[in-house]
């Protein structure tokens, strides 16, 4: 799975599809981050998100981590246009799957349009992978799509779900095929949800999940 191809392309591509919808999901719960000292950005892409979180955070060390080497240089290039503040930002070029947290534990993880790349076999073994990097009463943020329960929304998300992966899978050789939400591994992993906040009557989500303190 590569992003390179569309990196240059991903940004008008956004604003074209969504305008700023995926934005405000990626941001929906970031000052929850105020005060923490450790995160870890997986997928982060153009470093939008990135950009926005050294605004909240002061003084603490950030690691990002994506699979595309063009999307972590657009990441890079954000972060150095007076963004980064007093934060200490470290850059990784690595796939999830094929990478191991190093040894130490995070304050917060973040995963915005992440996890819904990958096949439910492989979420079994990420998801419980980064569960045990986040200390006791950590954040872990997600912004993501996900199928309404029924009705015309469902339907509606669908759609835009299949014509989605078909395209992605052809233009970057995304792994999953389907959307497989990760609720019920985090909760396995001792995660609650604090807060969700949906849009896009549905089809889009944004989640504050926390574990318990230990």
């Amino acid at each position: 799975m590569s992003f390179d191809a569309l990196a240059p392309h991903y940004r008008w591509m956004e604003f074209v599809l969504a305008r700023e919808r995926l934005q405000h999901c990626r941001t929906a719960f970031v000052d929850r981050l105020r005060g923490v000292r450790r995160v870890l950005i997986l997928g982060e892409g153009n470093g939008r998100f990135l950009a926005e979180c050294t605004r909240v955070l002061s003084g603490a060390k950030i690691t990002c981590v994506d699979a595309s080497s063009a999307m972590l240089a657009q990441a890079r290039r954000r972060a150095g246009n007076g963004h980064a503040g007093a934060n200490e930002i470290e850059f990784i070029h690595a796939d999830i799957l094929n990478w191991t947290p190093p040894d130490g534990e995070y304050d917060a993880v973040v995963t915005h349009f992440f996890l819904d790349c990958f096949r439910a076999d492989q979420l079994d073994r990420i998801v419980p992978m980064l569960a045990e990097k986040i200390v006791g009463g950590g954040y872990w943020l997600i912004a993501d799509f996900q199928k309404p329960a029924a009705g015309w929304r469902r339907a509606r998300a669908a759609l835009i779900l299949q014509v989605m992966y078909a395209f992605f899978r052809v233009a970057t050789a995304l792994p999953a095929k389907s959307l497989t939400p990760p609720d019920a591994l985090l909760l396995r992993a001792g995660f609650s949800l604090e807060a969700r906040i949906e849009r896009e009557w549905g089809l889009l989500h944004s989640d504050c999940w926390r574990n318990g303190l230990r």
